[in-house]
């Protein structure tokens, strides 16, 4: 039997802004919501960064933010108050695009038995993917909820989900893996 968490990765204002789909964050909730019901633990990743940024200047992605975005203090990093932690849940703040990379985030799965990640989050082709193919190399079990991620390029999020992610993770929808939870 494995442990599932469910990851909500990057679902912060200044990210969700950019989503067309205007259910996007309502169903996440729901996710959210039936996980909690369920006894399965919420781990929130957020992209954050130090005053000044230190930590993102070599990046050719992270560097090109305007400056002072993704530090304490800036509303475009909030989580989005569709989908905000509960009390106890944790938050993990990675410096990079996979959820692992500059995180405590194996500690924390680790520390909580967890090992089966239920991965959601913005982008598809970023956090997602990154954080999918670093996890399975950690061998953690995997699933996806499509509709529990969203990418700026529809065709991009429908070749990962439909073609690249099954190879290493289930995918499914967050109403049926809601379904498969009582």
């Amino acid at each position: 039997m494995t442990k599932p968490a469910l990851l909500v990765m990057d679902v912060q204002q200044a990210i969700t802004e950019r989503v067309p789909d205007p259910e996007y964050t309502p169903r996440l909730a729901r996710a959210v919501a039936a996980a909690r019901a369920a006894g399965v633990p919420v781990v929130y990743v957020v992209v954050g960064f130090r005053p000044g940024r230190p930590e993102a200047k070599s990046s050719p992605m992270f560097g090109a933010l305007p400056e002072g975005a993704f530090t304490e203090g800036d509303p475009g990093a909030a989580i989005h108050p569709d989908v905000a932690p509960g009390p106890g849940e944790s938050i993990v703040t990675k410096k990079r695009v996979s959820a692992f990379t500059g995180s405590d985030l194996d500690l924390v799965l680790r520390g909580g038995g967890i090992d089966h990640l239920v991965l959601t989050g913005l982008a598809t082709s970023g956090v997602v993917l990154s954080t999918l193919r670093q996890a399975a190399d950690l061998d953690y079990r995997l699933t996806v909820l499509a509709d529990g991620c969203g990418d700026t390029d529809p065709e991009v999020h429908r070749v990962l989900t439909e073609k690249v992610f099954p190879r290493q993770a289930e995918v499914t929808s967050v109403d049926d893996w809601i379904s498969g939870l009582s």
